[in-house]
């Protein structure tokens, strides 16, 4: 099993990282800081695609697009965050600027 990083502690990081790649990130909305799920958006020339972090079935971490394939509109990213915490109050949702629609962290799409 894949060691777990703490929520809080991963973001922090990630917004680092597109800080020094003078990227504008910004957390929405802060969740538990130990193991609260996370959302992504990121906000491209075509739309927004919101990214939902999932762990596979040998607990590995994944990125699941949540508002499918394509870019959508601002309306159909929000309603999907309000969906995503009304399961889950402990959720961190972070918007990345991203052109291009390309996560700037690494990330395992599944």
């Amino acid at each position: 099993m894949e060691a777990r990083l703490k929520s809080g502690l991963w973001v922090s990081a990630v917004v680092r990282q597109c800080d020094q790649a003078a990227r504008p990130a910004v957390v929405l909305r802060k969740g538990d800081p130990d193991s609260g799920g996370i959302v992504v958006v990121l906000r491209g020339r075509a739309g927004l695609m919101a990214l939902s972090q999932v762990r596979d079935g040998e607990g590995r971490l994944g990125w699941m697009r949540a508002t499918g394939q394509g870019p959508v509109d601002q309306e159909a990213a929000d309603a999907y965050v309000a969906r995503a915490l009304k399961r889950d109050p402990d959720l961190w949702v972070v918007e990345i600027e991203a052109p291009d629609l390309v996560p700037p962290f690494e990330a395992r799409i599944v």
